[in-house]
């Protein structure tokens, strides 16, 4: 008898951070300016346990978040409990709950995340995406893609977004990974992939993809490392993919052996 492929085997898990903006009013141009990222960032989480035991671990820390008065009356723990109950969101939560969540993540759950990081250019952005964000998002997706050709079966739940994560583009992102494979290897890209798009606080597992994110965008951001350097060895792969000057010898691929450092802090 032939057993079943347990499900953390062939299921991912994708979000995003930062954020796409590169025009204000008057198409003003606006990147790093208050409240606009430097960077876009995408992350795919394997979690190598049980996926349903990972959701209760989750959601064992949720209440007790809800539970705890020391929390529950935040401002922004309180919004999500009343919408229907608490769950981690890195950007939203208070520095106790991350700290907290971080060390969960650290200790208690089992998982890798690869990340692709996007250096925010204009001229790129409007010569190569035709300054529009869901090519931009499509370009992002394909690195995170183009390694699974050897999955018989991949299931990639992906965190909503608008029109970047349409059926239509995650087929465009899907054939570019298809392209840049073919460019290395002389066998097709065999992968059956099916895209799951849902709602973040849907799925209890992508806040693992959000708090890895969180960390590595706080060193390109603000060289700040201490939260990566908490669970970096659960980010076996950073890519800084527009990051021409470090192409030579994949010096823009960052690893626990060779971290990123504040140095990859993004000056513009």
């Amino acid at each position: 008898m032939i057993s079943k492929q347990p499900q953390h085997t062939y299921h991912r898990f994708i979000d995003e951070a930062g954020d796409m903006t590169f025009f204000g009013k008057g198409k003003i141009p606006i990147i790093g300016t208050d409240g606009v990222s430097k960077t876009f960032m995408l992350g795919m989480a394997q979690v190598k346990q049980d996926l349903a035991q990972a959701r209760r671990l989750l959601q064992d820390f949720y209440a007790e978040i809800e539970n705890d008065p020391f929390f529950n009356n935040v401002p922004s723990v309180k919004k999500r409990v009343e919408r229907g109950g608490f769950y981690a969101h890195a950007k939203d939560d208070p520095p106790e709950i991350r700290y907290r969540f971080l060390q969960l993540l650290r200790g208690e759950l089992d998982f890798s995340v690869q990340i692709v990081v996007g250096r925010k250019s204009l001229t790129r952005f409007v010569s190569k995406h035709h300054a529009h964000e869901r090519e931009f998002y499509a370009d992002l997706l394909s690195h995170l893609l183009k390694d699974k050709a050897s999955y018989k079966k991949l299931v990639v739940n992906i965190a909503q977004r608008s029109r970047s994560t349409d059926n239509k583009n995650l087929e465009s992102a899907l054939q570019q990974a298809h392209e840049r494979y073919a460019k290395l290897h002389t066998d097709e890209y065999s992968a059956q992939i099916k895209f799951n798009v849902q709602p973040y606080n849907n799925e209890p597992l992508l806040a693992i993809v959000d708090y890895s994110l969180w960390t590595v965008q706080r060193v390109f951001e603000r060289g700040e490392t201490r939260f990566y350097d908490l669970i970096k060895d659960k980010i076996p792969l950073v890519l800084d993919l527009y990051d021409r000057e470090n192409y030579k010898g994949s010096k823009n691929y960052y690893r626990p052996n060779y971290p990123l450092t504040k140095s990859n802090q993004v000056i513009l």
